[in-house]
């Protein structure tokens, strides 16, 4: 008992005197002798030593314990740029770092000296692999000749295998592999054998996690495709179905390790829901325009069955320069794996209140649609709706009644929606509206956008930005048709540097009514520098065009703008002056969340 005693107060002791060490730097020698400077960087980079050498706190122990991991680390970068003969040297105060037992480190280090000869580079004299899937693309550097870079031999591996698991065989796996690095010839044999396994169907699905969602209904939305033939990208789409219901803050999708006796693989289904409520709220200002707020209240699984409801108000214009203050209120339930796995279903209403300079609207909306994933990158949206508004302007008051099936297709490969560097999104959309009245005429409203992103550059800090908007309506006069459907320009959504829809035709009420075009062209485009990791400059031209009833009229703006770079998106401030038109003087800003487009 006494023994027990003193081993405790022993460690005691050595905890107190670790904890009270005092903390010290060391001087690093890092030389490579024969190695070209990328190798060398890339060593360095490999390096714990080289990373701690500022480090604080960090006592002797500590600096055995990087020295022993920069042994495996430095001959793995070695290895990965085609070097297998090197000889690495690693001295604390003149002592081999492999040679001190780890129980037997130095209180301290002043002096940490490495050392790496590389050696020669080596070549491959074989590059075998097989067999292979049809259609297999093997990297390039996989083949005789070729600098015999291991990172090469795993990506060879890593595609053989990820063929055949495309090609329905789950288990595909490296069988046996025969490397032998000749150190006479300064060369590499590589001979990679695949196993790839039986063709293999999808068996059962297990879930769990779920509390609210029923069973039935998460299974639904997750579509597993039960006796087709397997392909992992099946269950990429599981993963992204449930995953966009934003019902779930986690979802993990996890084949079995081991296949039935019929050949077929079970999975698991682990999920974890997010709380049932939500609240946001946002803010939007515009010189002209003045403040703009909104919010929204959202619950993610309203019956247990994924449905999610939301309600969004918003009230803009406070403290605006033209018109007055506007205000809505919607509400919108969506319903997703509706007939099918990748179907949602929604019905929206909304009550708004317009006052524009030239008129004031009040109106109601209420609608039925779909919407279809057709790929994570295009999807499609069609709805059934019917509309009602009282528009005021100088000629009195009309009443428009409708029945209108929005439609649009959207292609959306960029690689940052709220910041994007590269890619496209386009998105063409036709609304036939027919008319329930005689004010209200029948026609449709076709639309278009075009965006486009380019970066330069490693770090990606220069990018090209355009966009390109058209609009038009057919079939219905200009009078008859319900204003939501004439076009506008000028605004933070089209013209930069001009006033908020302040560009459109005049050519109602013997000319005396300004209102908006049945022919739109909005063009903007941005050149977008990083300054830093966080703040960017961007410089940016507008232009827009309308026209309607026999009247045209264009304008342009351009300006400068900075962003500050968040977690939830760039913040943004714009400052846009009037280039040419007759519509607008003076400095317009705009400040917002997100990339002007």
């Amino acid at each position: 008992m006494a023994s027990k005693r003193v081993r405790v107060f022993l460690l005691s002791v050595t905890a107190l005197v670790s904890l009270s060490a005092p903390a010290f730097t060391y001087d690093l020698s890092f030389q490579t002798p024969g190695a070209e400077s990328g190798l060398k960087s890339a060593l360095e980079g490999a390096s714990l030593l080289v990373q701690n050498k500022d480090a604080k706190g960090k006592d002797g122990q500590d600096v055995l314990a990087a020295a022993r991991a920069d042994y495996n680390r430095i001959v793995s970068t070695l290895f990965a740029q085609g070097y297998y003969s090197g000889v690495v040297s690693i001295k604390l105060d003149g002592r081999e770092a492999a040679n001190i037992p780890p129980l037997d480190a130095p209180a301290s280090v002043t002096q940490v000296t490495v050392s790496v000869t590389p050696g020669p580079i080596f070549h491959f004299s074989r590059a075998a692999i097989g067999p292979l899937a049809k259609g297999t693309d093997l990297p390039e550097g996989y083949a005789p000749g070729q600098v015999a870079q291991s990172g090469v031999i795993i990506d060879a591996a890593s595609t053989a295998t990820t063929k055949w698991r495309d090609e329905g065989h789950a288990k595909a796996q490296v069988a046996a592999q025969d490397i032998v690095a000749d150190h006479r010839a300064n060369t590499l044999s590589s001979e990679i054998r695949i196993a790839p396994g039986p063709v293999v169907t999808f068996g059962k699905l297990e879930t769990s996690g779920n509390k609210r969602l029923r069973t039935k209904r998460l299974r639904e939305i997750a579509g597993f495709p039960t006796g087709e033939v397997y392909n992992p990208k099946k269950l990429d789409e599981v993963q992204a179905r449930l995953q966009r219901t934003g019902i779930f803050s986690s979802v993990a999708v996890t084949e079995a390790k081991v296949l039935n006796p019929d050949d077929s693989l079970d999975v698991s289904l682990a999920v974890v829901e997010q709380k049932k409520r939500k609240i946001g709220v946002g803010a939007e200002l515009n010189s002209t325009d003045g403040l703009g707020l909104s919010g929204y209240w959202m619950h993610r699984n309203l019956f247990g069955g994924g449905e999610r409801f939301r309600i969004d108000t918003g009230v803009s214009g406070i403290g605006g320069a033209t018109g007055g203050i506007d205000y809505s209120i919607g509400a919108r339930i969506d319903r997703p794996a509706t007939f099918n796995p990748d179907t949602n279903a929604y019905v929206t209403t909304e009550l708004s209140h317009k006052n524009e300079d030239d008129y004031d609207e009040d109106a109601f909306d209420i609608g039925f649609g779909l919407t279809r994933i057709f790929s994570d990158k295009l999807t499609g949206d069609i709805s059934i709706n019917y509309g009602w508004s009282k528009v005021t302007d100088s000629s009195g008051e009309t009443i428009f009644r409708q029945v209108y099936l929005p439609t649009k297709l959207t292609w959306d490969d960029r690689d940052n929606k709220m910041d994007p560097t590269r890619g496209y999104y386009v998105q063409a959309g036709v609304t036939p509206f027919f008319g329930l009245d005689q004010n209200t005429g029948t026609g449709a409203q076709l639309t278009g956008d075009l965006r486009a992103y380019k970066s330069f550059g490693e770090s990606k800090r220069f990018v090209l930005a355009g966009r390109l908007q058209l609009g038009s309506v057919v079939g219905a006069d200009l009078a008859e048709t319900p204003r939501d459907y004439l076009f506008y320009s000028g605004g933070g959504g089209t013209v930069r540097g001009q006033p908020y829809q302040s560009l459109g035709v005049t050519v109602l009420d013997g000319g005396t009514l300004t209102t908006g075009g049945t022919e739109f062209v909005g063009i903007q485009s941005e050149a977008r520098f990083g300054i830093t990791k966080n703040i960017g400059a961007v410089a940016f031209y507008d232009y827009g065009y309308v026209s309607g009833g026999g009247e045209s009229g264009s304008q342009a703006g351009a300006g400068l703008g900075v962003r500050y770079k968040t977690g939830i998106g760039p913040i943004r401030l714009d400052v846009g002056f009037p280039v040419s038109g007759g519509t607008g003087s003076g400095a317009q800003i705009y400040i917002g969340i997100g990339q002007a487009f």
